[in-house]
């Protein structure tokens, strides 16, 4: 009697991804994702790199700070709300991510949203042309005191 074969990675991979674009606000993290896909973590976060080009922090991360500017253009919510809609917890580093990655604080964000052209655009090209690159995520070099 033979074993069944083996599930490939990459198909592991895709449902850790689902996962993450299905409970971005839940508390995820990298072991319990490496878990879900039947791995250790440094061989899950290595190939989840290698298969998408990005850490599963760094995926997770993007995709809590998009839903977060949808939420903020809405309006309806406040910014503490918004935060702990998405998955943080504090709102201090919701607003210090949210800062490096689109470049202004959550507030600023939705006043410029309220007055911008974007409302007359589809919301799927607004996604595609307001979503956080990966440069975003690169480390910066540190400024220098001197």
């Amino acid at each position: 009697m033979t074993a069944p074969p083996a599930i490939p990675l990459s198909r592991h991979l895709l449902r850790v991804r689902d996962l993450i674009d299905r409970a971005y606000a839940a508390p995820l993290d990298v072991p319990a994702l490496a878990r879900s896909a039947h791995v250790c973590e440094s061989y899950f976060s290595r190939s989840f790199k290698a298969a998408f080009g990005e850490t599963p922090h760094q995926y997770l991360l993007r995709r809590r700070l998009e839903r977060a500017k949808a939420l903020l253009r809405a309006g309806e919510l406040p910014v503490t709300e918004v935060c702990l809609a998405v998955g943080f917890t504090s709102l201090g580093s919701f607003s210090t991510q949210f800062r490096r990655f689109v470049g202004a604080s959550p507030s600023a964000y939705r006043e410029q949203a309220g007055h911008d052209e974007l409302a007359v655009v589809p919301g799927c090209l607004v996604r595609r042309f307001t979503r956080p690159g990966k440069a975003a995520f690169e480390k910066r070099p540190a400024a220098s005191g001197s």
